[in-house]
C-alpha cells in the first residue's frame, strides 16, 4: 500500500524535497537524503499528516521509531494519534535493562535494542523509519516488538527502494510507503 499509488497531491511536493546524493556513503549508492525535506515545513508537515491520516483511530498504542531517522517521523505521528513513542536504538544507547535483536546487513551484522517494559503484551504497534531497502532493520524491529507480545499492525516508511526487495522479507506484514525510488 502506498500513498503515491493513491495519487495524493502532496506526494509530489514531498518527493521534490528529497535530495539524492550519488556515491554516498560509498560508490554506487544513491543516498536518499531526507534532511532537505525537513528544511521545508510544509513538506515535512504533509509527510507527517499522511501517516497520521492513515493511522488515526486505528487503536495503535505504540509507535516504535528506528534509530535515527525513525526518531524524526515517529514522535509527531505518535502524538497526533494518541500513542506512546518507543525508540529502537543501536546497542549501548539506552540506560537500564533492554531487550536486543541482532540482524544481518548486506555488509555485516547490527542490533536494535528497546527498554524492557516499554511495550506491554497485546499492544498494537506501528514501526516507523524513513526508508526500507533490504528490510533487515524493519524485520529486526518487528521481532523485537513481537518478542514482548506486541501485535505489529504495520510498518511505515517515507521511501521504499523496491529494487532491493525489502518488502518481500517482511513475511506478509503490511508496509505503507509514501513514495518509491528506483
Amino acid at each position: 500500500m502506498s500513498a503515491y499509488r493513491d495519487k495524493d497531491p502532496r506526494i509530489h511536493g514531498i518527493q521534490s524535497k528529497i535530495r539524492v546524493v550519488p556515491n554516498f556513503p560509498k560508490p554506487g549508492i544513491m543516498f536518499q537524503d531526507i534532511t532537505t525535506l525537513l528544511l521545508d515545513p510544509k513538506a515535512f508537515k504533509d509527510t507527517v499528516d499522511l501517516f497520521v491520516e492513515r493511522y488515526k483511530g486505528k487503536n495503535i498504542s505504540v509507535v516504535a521509531g528506528i534509530e535515527a531517522r525513525g526518531f524524526i517521523f515517529g514522535p509527531p505521528i505518535a502524538l497526533e494519534i494518541g500513542a506512546k513513542f518507543v525508540p529502537l536504538r543501536k546497542p549501548k544507547k539506552l540506560p537500564g535493562r533492554v531487550i536486543s535483536e541482532e540482524y544481518e546487513l548486506e555488509y555485516g551484522r547490527d542490533c536494535l535494542e528497546m527498554h524492557l517494559g516499554a511495550v506491554e503484551p497485546g499492544e498494537q504497534a506501528l514501526v516507523v523509519d524513513d526508508l526500507i531497502a533490504t528490510g533487515g532493520t524493519l524485520c529486526a524491529a518487528m521481532k523485537l516488538l513481537e518478542r514482548v507480545g506486541a501485535d505489529v499492525v504495520e510498518c511505515a516508511c517515507v521511501i521504499e527502494l523496491p529494487d532491493l526487495k525489502g518488502r518481500e522479507r517482511l513475511n506478509g506484514k503490511p508496509l505503507y510507503v509514501l513514495l518509491e525510488s528506483h
